[in-house]
Order: C-alpha cells, then structure tokens, then sequence
C-alpha cells in the first residue's frame, strides 16, 4: 500500500444485496460507472461476493460489494447465500435491490430485518422503475430507479452521501498537542514486508501529521540512542507489539507507552472489551483451547509471532499445558470448546467486521482479547501501556 492509498479497512462497506435477478449488479454498474459486475438474465450470475475498492461520488474511497442472491437454491446456493449474509458483518450501508415489478417479498423483508438487527442503515431501493407506468416519490430510505435508463442513479448516490457517515476518529492524534513528539518503534525482521511499513504503522504516522505532530521512527534496538538524541521529551512511545519487553525496559517513565495494537483497538471501537476478555489469561486451565485468530492470511515465518511467539509466551505465563487452534482471513471459526481468543489488531478489517467479531465471541460467551493486549499483560506493563487512556485503567481494574 502507498502512502497516498486509503486502505480498504478505512473505506465505507457498501454492499448491495437482494434476489437474483433483481438487478443487484446492473445497480452497481450504474452506481460505479464501471461494468464491475457480470450482468445476465441467467439467475445466480453473482456467485460469491464481489468486492471493489475505488472512488465514488459523493462519497470518497468505498468499497463496493456485490452480493449473491439471497434466494440462491440448492446445495451450492446454500453456500452462496451464507456467503451473502456474512457480507453484512463487514457492510456499513446496506443497499437493497428490488424488482419494482414485483415489490417486497419475504426475503428482502427477512434482509430487511438483518439490516436492522446488526444496525446497518440501509436504502431500499426499487429497481427496472422504467417499466412502472407511475414512478413513486422517494423517501428517506426508498427510492425508485432504472439501471436501465439512469433513472434516479444520481439521487440514490446522494442518498448514500447522507447515510456516510463523517469519520473524525484519531489514532492517537488526540493525546498530542501541535509539536508533540512521538517515537515509533518499528522491527525490522524476516516478517517485516521488505521495502514497506505495514499498515498500522503508516496509518498511525499519517494521523500523528495530520494532528500537527511530529513522528520519529527507530528500530527497538535503536531506541536508546534515539531517546538521548532528542533535544526535547517526546511525549509517547509506541511500539510494535513483539518489542514490548525490550521496549519497555528502555522507555522512562514519564514518557507514555503503548502499542499500534492497542491503538488500532481503540480506533475500531473495541479496546475495552478486548481489555476485559485478556482476564481470562490468568484463569486457563491445563487442556483449555486457545485460538489466535488473524484477520488476513500471510507467509508464515519459523518465528511467527500468531502461530509460535504467542503460544511460547502464554505458556510460560500461564506454566499450563494449553491446546493451540489457529485462523486466519475472512472466515471467523466456530467457537466452541474455545476458552480464549487472541485475535491480531484486525488492520485488514474494517470496524464493522472486528466488531461483528468481538460481539460473536461475547454471544457465545468467550473472553477475547488481541495481540498487544495479550504480550503487554505477559510481560507486566499492560497497565502502563493503558496509561494513556483513563477510562480504560478503570475498564482494567473492574470499575466499568
């Protein structure tokens, strides 16, 4: 990713859902201007979801979704359709395509009721309007349009304009006063992507710039020197999670120390109850499963911090005997028998996705927690690498 690219994660999630042959892909080739989705008459053209990160007036960087029939048949329709609705985990508007001619049916009332329930705003809208004698008026989440002729194409991109909403959350931006600066600690390791900073890391130093401070990046082993270089205190260390132990042994005191984990936490809505789930650290058993969950798929290096630094670690923390699952991409597993899930800082997923994941583990009433979280907690500074954030010291004692 460049530096002047806006990650998907960052992007609003449209997605278009509805029948087959509804006209849900001719929808989003009028809405894109592009032919991003096969079109035909045949039903269940639209076979798994299609994803498409681009820009889209009024709105910005998006990305659009194109979504199978939610009526698809059969044993592969099955898969279709549970590919469609796991769609709305990741969806911030939903639009639903319908056939004027037809009007709602059950299954866009039961979409309909999905929309509500995950408190996904969405846009109803009325496909093939051209061939209504009268077209209605819209209102607030209704609209009539033709993908045929363009009817209306432009009131729904505005429609959808309104639903975004403005997203002024910081990073960490808002601990810093113009002038403050912030040291990054960045390993440099076989993991590392050669030639890049992964996404965490540029997004953090974008944000620390557009707040008007100043970023200065070292390597862990860099740290020292770099601290005693600086002619003023900086006023926040952070680090990549895998550093916190060197990390925070060479970071005074009275300097603010966290991670990009925890950050990236914090910026998608979920640090406290990430914080809450990493009490279950303290209380495995011998036998108890552990699953470390990431949200993209990688190489895997013979160092790999999911599948080999985490587990030595919770081991010789927890001296049990622990079982070890592993996930990774789109697919969240089933959780049970698990008793922990150590999730990565989900920089790959957008909010609405982690969210949907933090609140799947609680419904199935499984602790959850992330990688910064986790290694702060096994090397004792977890509370300090909260410092900076008051309300959750007081999540991490009990008080909230």
């Amino acid at each position: 990713m460049g530096l002047n690219d806006v990650a998907s994660a960052e992007r609003l999630h449209i997605g278009f859902f509805g029948m087959r042959n509804a006209g849900k892909s001719s929808v989003v080739n009028a809405v894109t201007g592009q032919e991003l989705s096969v079109v035909s008459e045949v039903k269940g053209t639209t076979t798994d979801p299609v994803k498409k990160a681009m820009e889209l007036l009024p709105l910005g960087p998006v990305v659009i979704v194109d979504t199978p029939g939610i009526d698809d048949e059969g044993a592969l329709g099955e898969m279709r359709v549970k590919k469609a609705k796991q769609a709305l985990d990741f969806t911030d508007i939903a639009v639903l395509v319908v056939d004027a001619t037809k009007g709602l049916v059950s299954e866009d009332k039961e979409l309909i009721k999905a929309f509500e329930d995950k408190k996904i705003p969405y846009i109803v809208t009325h496909n093939k309007a051209d061939l209504l004698q009268n077209v209605p008026v819209s209102t607030e989440n209704s609209i009539f349009v033709s993908a045929v002729t363009g009817l209306n194409i432009n009131e729904l991109k505005e429609m959808l304009g309104k639903f975004a909403a403005k997203n002024d959350k910081k990073i960490v931006a808002d601990l810093l006063n113009k002038g403050d600066i912030a040291v990054l600690v960045v390993p440099i390791d076989s993991a590392a992507p050669k030639g890049r900073l992964i996404m965490p890391q540029q997004l953090t130093i974008r944000d620390i710039l557009d707040g008007g401070g100043v970023a200065v990046v070292c390597q862990e082993t860099e740290l020292t020197t770099t601290l005693n270089s600086l002619a003023v205190k900086p006023k926040i260390v952070i680090t990549d999670s895998q550093a916190f132990g060197k990390v925070s042994c060479d970071t005074p005191n009275d300097i603010l120390l966290t991670s990009f984990s925890i950050l990236m936490a914090r910026y998608k809505g979920s640090l406290s109850a990430l914080i809450k789930g990493a009490a279950q650290m303290d209380k495995l058993r011998d036998g108890d499963t552990v699953l470390i969950a990431e949200g993209c798929t990688h190489h895997r290096q013979c160092e790999d911090i999911g599948t080999v630094k985490i587990p030595n670690w919770l081991n010789k923390y927890t001296g049990k005997k622990l079982n070890f699952k592993f996930s990774s991409g789109t697919e969240f597993p089933d959780l049970t028998g698990i008793s922990l899930v150590i999730h990565c800082g989900g920089c790959m997923l957008n909010e609405k996705e982690m969210g949907s994941r933090v609140r799947h583990a609680q419904e199935g009433g499984v602790p959850m927690t992330n990688y910064g979280i986790a290694i702060a907690q096994m090397h004792g500074v977890l509370r300090r690498s909260l410092s900076p954030f008051k309300d959750m010291l007081d999540i991490l004692d009990g008080k909230m």
